[in-house]
């Protein structure tokens, strides 16, 4: 497939950049290359070959979900800083 300088100019529309005339000529080499390394793929035999999906074979490599116990109201108030008998004590944020 050769690309064109009208091909490039289609491009820098949808794209909406503008490019200078020389960024024009480089982009459309560029282009080329890319083309032309897809072009050698598609000619790769791939019959009987799967189509990689994931990575890896792991999948869902979760833990199970387990009921435990947590700790009590009193036990968690002991990390605070600053508490009441049954919550946190934080500084006011929001002001009137």
């Amino acid at each position: 497939m050769k690309i064109d300088a009208a091909m490039v100019d289609n491009l820098a529309h949808l794209a909406r950049l503008r490019f200078s005339e020389t960024e024009k000529e480089g982009i459309r080499a560029d282009l080329e290359k890319m083309v032309a390394f897809v072009e050698k793929l598609q000619a790769v035999d791939t019959t009987g070959v799967a189509p990689l999906l994931h990575i890896s074979d792991a999948a869902n490599v979760l833990r199970e979900d387990e009921v435990r116990g947590s700790i009590s109201r009193e036990e968690a108030l002991l990390n605070s800083p600053v508490a009441d008998t049954a919550f946190f004590k934080v500084p006011k944020v929001i002001r009137k």
